[in-house]
């Protein structure tokens, strides 16, 4: 399996608004177990996305999903920056995402 977690910094005052382009352009990708999208409670400006995958080339492949393309080009606007990026080997947990 594949993970990872990602900080996204949204344009001063634009983090709802990123955070719903986010929520509104969830699609459903082959190999993706879990996508969480969830806001820092100590920084106004960052988004969290933790992702589970099959594998790394699955992520990939979900990068070129025209709906993801479009999410992506609504929410660049948006985006100020990135922080920390984190590739991580999912090993087990709880609920379907990692076959709990």
């Amino acid at each position: 399996m594949y993970g990872l977690i990602g900080k996204m910094l949204a344009a001063e005052g634009a983090r709802d608004d990123l955070v719903q382009v986010m929520l509104e352009g969830m699609v459903s990708m082959a190999g993706c177990l879990s996508y969480v999208i969830a806001i820092d409670p100590t920084d106004a400006k960052a988004v969290w996305i933790t992702e589970v995958w099959e594998s790394r080339a699955l992520h990939q492949g979900s990068l070129a999903l025209p709906g993801v393309q479009a999410t992506i080009a609504r929410a660049r606007p948006l985006i100020a920056g990135f922080g920390e990026r984190l590739e991580t080997v999912p090993v087990g947990g709880f609920g379907p995402a990692v076959g709990g």
